[in-house]
């Protein structure tokens, strides 16, 4: 069989295209088409286009990215051409989604939850431009950690801030600022540092300043006395650790177990303009995560995450937390089988349940990040296309799907508990609240 005939094949030609072909190539077609299954052909009719060019920082939750490259899962769904590019911060990130591929940016990204949001109402870019964007998935849940330097390894922080805010006090009275890093506002990181601080009485808008550092630069940051505290995935709170430049506080899944955490998420006009397309790559996304959750990967999953064009860091800063042990450093006691390890697939990690969206919308509210009269629910259901990911969920034969969009009341570390059909009570329920 010629190359113009698979061609025509496996993308349901039209009559007419199969004339233009050549009376004999139109015959080795027709032949070929006999021996499928009524319809088969049409069902094979491959993506729009084959290209996508996709962000990443680095990060271990942007894993599933990296497999699906590397494991040929993007061709496997007839994304041949797709790009994962690096980028240095968040904010370099959202810049090349408003640009987009067609503008030398970017279609998609391994991006924070709240990101879509912040920038498809334009509440986070420049001149405040909005740029539609849909959640096709989630890619893990928890495996962030809260770091903090050295010069407070005598407390052996953990959820409790109230110790921390004492040494705050005593810092602040000697002259010396006080600073909590994050990497992006209104992003996850963002919210789980001023829901940890808060949670203590330590005040994020008054008793400490927060700043905005770029993932891969905290270790340095902190190294020279920029910060005291910082919220981000790994390597970095390990690297921090293993190079004793400060020690972990507790990672998120303390604050609340099973959090969501990174999405996949592309531009709303790349999945109008090309819907399979934009199905394929959630599809080798899926399959990658469902590959980076198996423990019997984790070694290989260190080692190609350690590799110069994905994160570039040794895999002695990635595979001991991938695998569960969490040695906190100061002191702390280590921790092996820990329950709140990073899930990339287990505990339907992938599923985007719009009640997660909400509480992170809700709390962009709280920081003043978002208006208070946003339509949460008008917002959710443009973004949020869980719908796709039930789609590609059943393709790929995945029967354990999600019930509902909502996975319920949520309880976390300090008993708040946030209801998604009333979230107006767990605003009400914080005692700190709204940027000065």
């Amino acid at each position: 069989m010629t190359d113009r005939v698979k061609t025509l094949l496996t993308t349901g030609a039209s009559r007419r295209s199969v004339l233009r072909a050549g009376a004999g190539a139109a015959a080795t077609l027709l032949a070929a088409r006999a021996l499928l299954p009524s319809g088969a052909y049409a069902q094979a009719a491959g993506p729009e286009t084959p290209k996508a060019k996709l962000g990443f920082i680095a990060l271990t939750d942007a894993a599933p990215l990296f497999v699906a490259k590397e494991k040929g899962l993007f061709d496997k769904h007839g994304m041949t051409e797709v790009e994962i590019a690096k980028q240095s911060s968040w904010g370099t990130t959202r810049d090349n989604i408003v640009l987009g591929s067609s503008g030398g940016g970017i279609d998609g990204a391994h991006i924070l939850t709240p990101m879509p949001y912040l920038i498809t109402t334009g509440a986070m870019t420049q001149n405040n431009r909005p740029t539609e964007m849909m959640i096709l998935g989630r890619l893990n849940v928890a495996g962030q950690c809260i770091s903090v330097g050295q010069e407070y390894a005598d407390l052996k922080l953990g959820l409790d801030t109230r110790p921390f805010k004492t040494a705050l006090d005593k810092k602040k009275a000697s002259g010396k600022d006080v600073k909590a890093a994050m990497t992006f506002p209104g992003g996850t990181h963002d919210l789980w540092i001023r829901y940890w601080l808060a949670a203590g009485g330590v005040d994020p808008n008054k008793d400490i300043q927060t700043i905005v550092v770029p993932p891969a630069q905290m270790v340095a940051n902190m190294k020279v006395g920029t910060m005291d505290c910082f919220c981000v995935c790994e390597p970095w709170n390990e690297q921090l650790k293993n190079q004793k430049i400060g020690y972990t506080a507790l990672t998120t899944g303390e604050l609340w177990d099973k959090h969501p955490e990174k999405a996949f998420a592309l531009r709303a006009d790349y999945v109008e303009k090309n819907p399979k397309s934009a199905k394929a790559l959630l599809m080798a996304v899926m399959e990658a995560q469902q590959w980076c959750e198996k423990m019997e990967n984790k070694e290989e999953l260190a080692a190609i995450c350690a590799k110069r064009n994905w994160i570039g860091a040794p895999v002695s800063d990635t595979v001991a937390r991938m695998k569960g042990t969490f040695d906190y450093g100061a002191g702390k006691p280590v921790v092996e089988n820990s329950p709140f390890i990073m899930h990339y697939w287990a505990d339907n990690a992938g599923y985007p349940y719009k009640s997660h969206d909400l509480w992170f919308i809700t709390e962009d509210m709280r920081w003043g990040y978002l208006p208070e009269s946003t339509d949460a629910k008008a917002l959710i259901n443009k973004v949020n296309r869980e719908d796709l990911w039930r789609e590609a969920a059943k393709e790929l034969g995945v029967t354990d799907l999600p019930a509902s969009t909502s996975r319920g009341v949520e309880t976390f570390f300090d008993g708040k508990v946030f209801d998604p059909e009333k979230p107006g009570e767990y605003l009400a329920s914080l005692d700190i609240k709204r940027m000065a």
